[in-house]
């Protein structure tokens, strides 16, 4: 019986991969000239992250724990592509250098930030005004947890970046300032995938792996037909 428990979720989420990856092909392909196919409407900026260091609690993630600065391409995207100023499920991807010739992407969009909110989407208006989070939990050597990015009520352009258990209070490790003015350059060369470039010590689990890669395996195909 518990085996048959633990297939339930990976063969679901192969299910609903496999339902997710046909729908980002067909957008892919009805979108084709805009390059992708959800996140279509986006401009690349440049950012800086100031990491402060594990203080008092330690992830055993070393992006996390360890002070630091990093400089950080970060694409501000619409997911459906709505014109502003409609709400829409709008998107923060950071992509950071982690080795020679290695980066990981880290893709987070608008949710709630309480237990139940941080997974959930949650429409907004102004990219730079809102919550941000990673929605799917990663997976460490201490537990799972999720990354969020808060605006900053000390400076515009400026984000919190956090981390947090499924259930816990989140904390803070470090600031994130984006440089560049709104209007940035075009993303269309650019293609931001969790599923390919992973930080180290944030592993996505089976599950949301098998949720995300045949979706993203999808888009790409869409872009190379």
């Amino acid at each position: 019986m518990s085996q048959r428990r633990h297939m339930i979720g990976p063969t679901l989420a192969a299910v609903a991969g496999r339902g997710l990856a046909v729908l980002f092909f067909v957008l892919g392909k009805v979108r084709r000239g805009r390059g992708k196919a959800l996140h279509t409407r986006g401009e690349l900026v440049r950012a800086q992250l100031r990491r402060r260091g594990a203080r008092h609690i330690r992830t055993r993630v070393d992006w996390l724990d360890a002070p630091g600065v990093d400089d950080v391409l970060v694409r501000l995207s619409r997911s459906i592509g709505l014109p502003s100023p409609l709400p829409d499920v709008l998107g923060l991807a950071m992509r950071i250098a982690v080795g020679p010739d290695r980066h990981g992407d880290v893709l987070l969009a608008t949710t709630g930030t309480g237990v139940a909110g941080r997974f959930l989407l949650r429409p907004a208006r102004d990219m730079r005004k809102t919550a941000y989070s990673s929605l799917f939990p990663y997976r460490t050597v201490t537990g799972p947890l999720l990354l969020a990015a808060f605006p900053s009520s000390a400076q515009f352009g400026q984000f919190d970046l956090a981390w947090a258990r499924p259930t816990g209070s989140w904390v803070v490790f470090g600031t994130l300032e984006l440089l560049d003015a709104p209007g940035g350059a075009s993303d269309a060369a650019v293609s931001f995938d969790p599923v390919l470039n992973v930080i180290p010590g944030l592993e996505p689990y089976d599950w949301s792996l098998q949720l995300r890669e045949f979706s993203y395996a999808a888009a790409r195909r869409s872009r190379a037909l």
